[in-house]
């Protein structure tokens, strides 16, 4: 009689890892994902009567939670973009706003509560948008001025771009780079395309999970959205390193006290 661990490693084998991890996610989370989603859709008719986002080709959207300087950089770095028509949407998840720079292309809206999840704030600030393609940067991470440009310049008949990512510790040394080819049948293995390096075209779909992600086990918003979309579309990576990614030992997302060898993310960065 075969026994769990034998149907388990089967499921691996055809699956891969971190599909498995998410279905378990999925069968555990959703009554608080449907809560989420309801929060996300009372966040969006609220703000959407309050600002009004202008139209671009670029849209880029931090999530920002508690980070008065680190986010005033990172917006500092979207807003020195190469690409001109570009605009970019603060969304602050319930903790109130901190003094930003005085721009047109700039729109800073708070939630009126923390919901604790990265994938629910970023989908407020989707849905806010109106653009062609959607960036997405963290507010302890910082771009490259060409990172827009040099995305749209590989889109071609693709709908997601991403770009290297250089990972160093707060004190400036390196942690390492990721750089990694896309090949679907790896990233079921675990994830090596961080948030801040993806450019998406807009469209059906394109929207982040609002499953509770607190465990260092399970899959990500991001390598959930990766994961989905590639399922039809197109997805083209630049080894070209655009994003400058702070390993935060203050993070509200990743625990980095978990040793590398043990977080999917380190094992595949190179």
């Amino acid at each position: 009689m075969k026994t769990q661990a034998w149907a388990r490693a089967q499921l691996r084998d055809a699956y891969g890892t971190w599909p498995l991890f998410e279905a378990r996610a999925k069968a555990l989370g959703w009554p608080r994902a449907i809560a989420a989603a309801r929060t996300e859709r009372s966040e969006v008719q609220r703000l959407s009567r309050a600002v009004s986002v202008p139209p671009s080709l670029v849209a880029t959207i931090i999530p920002t939670h508690r980070r008065p300087d680190s986010l005033a950089r990172a917006v500092d770095s979207a807003l020195a973009q190469t690409v001109g028509d570009h605009v970019v949407v603060v969304v602050d998840d319930g903790a109130g706003l901190s003094r930003l720079p005085v721009d047109d292309r700039l729109v800073a809206v708070s939630l009126s509560k923390n919901v604790g999840s990265p994938g629910v704030v970023r989908n407020v600030g989707i849905a806010l948008s109106r653009s062609t393609y959607i960036a997405f940067l963290d507010d302890d991470n910082l771009w490259c001025p060409h990172h827009i440009a040099t995305a749209l310049q590989a889109m071609g008949d693709a709908d997601l771009v991403y770009t290297g990512v250089e990972r160093a510790h707060p004190d400036g040394t390196v942690l390492d780079v990721l750089a990694r080819p896309f090949d679907r049948r790896a990233l079921a293995d675990g994830p090596y395309v961080d948030t801040s390096s993806i450019v998406v075209r807009r469209g059906r779909g394109v929207h982040f999970s609002r499953l509770p992600r607190s465990s260092p086990k399970v899959p990500g918003e991001d390598w959930e959205l990766v994961w989905r979309l590639s399922r039809r579309r197109r997805v083209r990576h630049v080894p070209e390193v655009t994003v400058s990614y702070l390993v935060n030992p203050d993070s509200y997302f990743t625990r980095w006290d978990v040793v590398p060898a043990e977080r999917p993310h380190d094992g595949d960065a190179r």
